[in-house]
């Protein structure tokens, strides 16, 4: 059964994950030589799009496992 506390630990942990991510994400981004965006979206250069997107999947599972315990 779906209690208040278990639905507000969820939407926290939820929250934190994200928060995780994105400041990780601009991490990777400002230490990867060039600019990260403008490759994608200006230069259409797919395989950064793709190594972006990896290492999104990738930072994602490492906190999906962190956060689950």
């Amino acid at each position: 059964m779906l209690t208040l506390s278990v639905f507000l630990a969820t939407l926290l942990y939820a929250g934190l994950g994200i928060v995780i991510f994105i400041v990780s994400f601009v991490l990777v981004d400002k230490l990867t030589p060039g600019e990260l965006w403008r490759e994608i979206i200006e230069r259409k250069n797919m395989a950064v799009a793709i190594l972006a997107g990896a290492v999104a999947l990738g930072i994602s599972n490492i906190i999906a496992a962190a956060i689950h315990g």
